[in-house]
């Protein structure tokens, strides 16, 4: 079950990063399916061209998001809907952050890091609370940054769309 959960959220992930971006308000620069430039050179361990962050594949990018971010932030090991909450704060806002937002939800040590006791606790947690309580969090934290103003719109779209969706997933209404 845990690859399709992982397929499910990386479908979702990818559908929201969408293409090729590079905005110069946006702190990560040039942009493919949600994987940035320093992403990319990281990942293959040389540097990397604009032009090659353009021809990333849907592949490449699901393995970046399974290693960097699925498996960082223990997404495999969360209830339904949890999962695609912590996965998409964590491609969007860091995996750090995401796990604060989640730890922050289920009531343990806010350290940014995943591990058997917050998976725990995520575990004994009611999951459409969790997912409520992370979304609040996301849209909290979004409105605290400078960018707001230009990219508000589309965060703020995108945890709503991330919210219902989870919700479905735990079983709750959307």
């Amino acid at each position: 079950m845990a690859d399709a959960d992982y397929a499910r959220c990386l479908a979702f992930v990818l559908e929201a990063e969408g293409g090729y971006v590079d905005d110069p308000l946006d702190p990560g620069g040039a942009t493919n399916l949600g994987i940035t430039l320093r992403v990319l050179t990281e990942w293959r361990h040389t540097a990397v061209t604009k032009q090659e962050v353009r021809d990333l594949t849907p592949e490449e990018a699901g393995a970046i998001y399974r290693a960097r971010y699925w498996n960082t932030t223990r997404c495999g090991d969360l209830p339904a809907g949890v999962d695609l909450m912590v996965f998409d704060g964590a491609v969007n806002l860091g995996p750090a952050q995401s796990a604060r937002m989640l730890q922050a939800a289920v009531g343990t040590t806010q350290d940014g890091s995943i591990g058997p006791i917050t998976v725990d606790a995520a575990r004994a947690h009611n999951a459409v609370a969790t997912v409520e309580t992370i979304a609040a969090a996301r849209l909290a934290f979004y409105r605290s940054l400078p960018t707001f103003g230009h990219f508000g719109a589309g965060w703020t779209a995108r945890v709503s769309r991330a919210k219902a969706l989870a919700l479905q997933l735990a079983g709750g209404a959307a």
